[in-house]
C-alpha cells in the first residue's frame, strides 16, 4: 500500500504534479464521436460550442479495420480545433486488447496538454488504473506535459463493480467513472439486450385486491449500481457520470434516466446521438433558483466563515462551500449557454 505522504508525488522524473482538487468544469453530456468518419470530424467546431465534452470513441462501435483511422482522426480533431472551455477526452481501447498501448503513447505524445481525460473501458480493479497510471506519468515526462492527463473508468463488468470502492481511490489522475450498463448486463448475464434504461419485465405489482386488476411499476435495473458508484465517487471527491442510453426514439425515458441519476448524485451523463444534448443540459445544469440562493450565501458570508440566518434557515461554511460550487459550475455553464446566463446572474 502506498504510503500517503507518497501518493500525490509524480510517478515519473519531470512528470506534472497530480491535482490535489478536480479542475471544476461544466461536463454535463460526454458527447461521443466516432473519429474515423470525416464527416463527423468535420462538425466537430459547431459541436464544440454545443457540448461540455468532445469525445473520440476508439473502442466499441469501431470496426477493428478502422481503429488506426479512428485514432489518426482523433488526433486530427485535437490539432485542429481550439476546444476552449470544452474538454477533449479519448475513449482507448481496452488494456487487453492490441490497440491499447499504441492508442495511449500515439494521442499523448501528438496532442500534449491538448487532451484532458482518457476514458478507460473495462476498468476490472485498481490494477488497471495503476499500470495507465504510471504509464501517463512516464510520457507526460518524455513529452513536457504541464498538467497531469486525467482517468475516467468505465464501471461495466462484475468484477469492476465489486471493486469499485479501490477503483474510485486508485489515484490522484482518477477524474471520474461511468456507468457501462450494456457490457455490465452481458458480465452479469442480465437477461436483456438494452443499453441503458429500464425494462417492462423488471417491476412489482401492487397487493391483490379481489379481481380488480393490479397495476405495475416497472422498477429501474441499475439503481443499486448507481448508487455504489455515486458512494465510491463521492467519497474518494471524483465525479460519477450515467453512461449511455441506447433507444434514441424515446426521448421521454432517456430524460427520465437522466434525472434519476442527476437526482443520485451524478454529475452528467453520455449523449451519443444529438437528440440527447438538450436533454443532458436541461437535466444537469444547476437550476436558477438555487443558483440565486447560493449567490446570497456567499454575499451574507464573504469570507466563508460564521453563520447566518437566510428565509429561517441556518446558513454556515459548509453550506458556504456547497454555494461556491453551484455558483462556480453555474458561471461555467453560462460560458456555453448564453441563454442561461441571466437566470444565473452573469453577465
Amino acid at each position: 500500500m502506498k504510503l500517503p505522504r507518497n501518493f500525490y508525488r509524480p510517478l515519473a522524473v519531470g512528470a506534472p504534479a497530480p491535482y490535489t482538487e478536480l479542475p471544476i468544469r461544466a461536463e454535463r453530456m460526454i458527447h461521443f464521436v466516432p473519429p474515423h468518419i470525416e464527416k463527423v470530424r468535420a462538425k466537430v467546431p459547431e459541436l464544440i460550442r454545443q457540448v461540455d465534452v468532445v469525445l473520440g470513441n476508439l473502442e466499441d462501435a469501431i470496426p477493428a479495420d478502422a481503429k488506426q483511422a479512428a485514432r489518426a482522426g482523433f488526433i486530427e480533431i485535437g490539432l485542429g480545433n481550439d476546444f476552449g472551455d470544452t474538454g477533449l477526452w479519448v475513449r482507448i481501447n481496452a488494456l487487453n486488447s492490441p490497440w491499447a498501448l499504441d492508442d495511449v503513447t500515439e494521442i499523448v505524445a501528438a496532442l500534449g496538454d491538448r487532451l484532458d481525460v482518457i476514458m478507460l473501458p473495462k476498468v476490472e480493479g485498481p490494477w488497471d488504473i495503476h499500470y495507465l497510471d504510471q504509464l501517463l506519468a512516464q510520457l507526460e515526462a518524455r513529452h513536457g506535459l504541464t498538467k497531469p492527463v486525467l482517468i475516467h473508468a468505465i464501471l461495466e463488468t462484475a468484477e469492476g463493480v465489486n471493486n469499485v470502492a479501490e477503483i474510485a481511490a486508485a489515484s490522484p489522475r482518477m477524474h471520474g467513472m461511468s456507468l457501462g450498463p450494456a457490457d455490465l448486463a452481458a458480465s452479469r448475464a442480465m437477461k436483456t439486450t438494452r443499453v441503458g434504461g429500464g425494462h417492462p419485465g423488471y417491476l412489482v405489482l401492487e397487493d391483490a385486491d379481489g379481481d380488480r386488476p393490479r397495476q405495475r411499476f416497472q422498477q429501474d435495473l441499475w439503481h443499486y449500481t448507481i448508487a455504489r458508484m455515486v458512494d465510491a465517487c463521492a467519497a474518494n471527491g471524483i465525479k460519477a457520470f450515467y453512461g449511455p442510453f441506447g433507444d434514441f426514439s424515446d426521448p421521454a425515458a432517456c430524460e427520465a434516466q437522466f434525472r434519476n441519476a442527476f437526482l443520485m448524485g451524478c454529475t452528467g451523463a453520455w449523449t451519443l446521438h444529438p437528440s440527447q444534448i438538450d436533454i443532458a443540459k436541461r437535466v444537469f445544469s444547476p437550476d436558477p433558483e438555487e443558483v440565486r440562493l447560493a449567490r446570497r450565501i456567499i454575499a451574507a458570508m464573504p469570507d466563508g466563515t460564521g453563520a447566518v440566518m437566510i428565509d429561517g434557515k441556518m446558513q454556515d461554511d459548509a453550506t458556504w462551500k456547497q454555494a461556491k460550487v453551484i455558483v462556480d459550475l453555474a458561471e461555467l455553464v453560462a460560458r456555453k449557454d448564453p441563454d442561461l446566463a441571466a437566470g444565473y446572474g452573469v453577465i
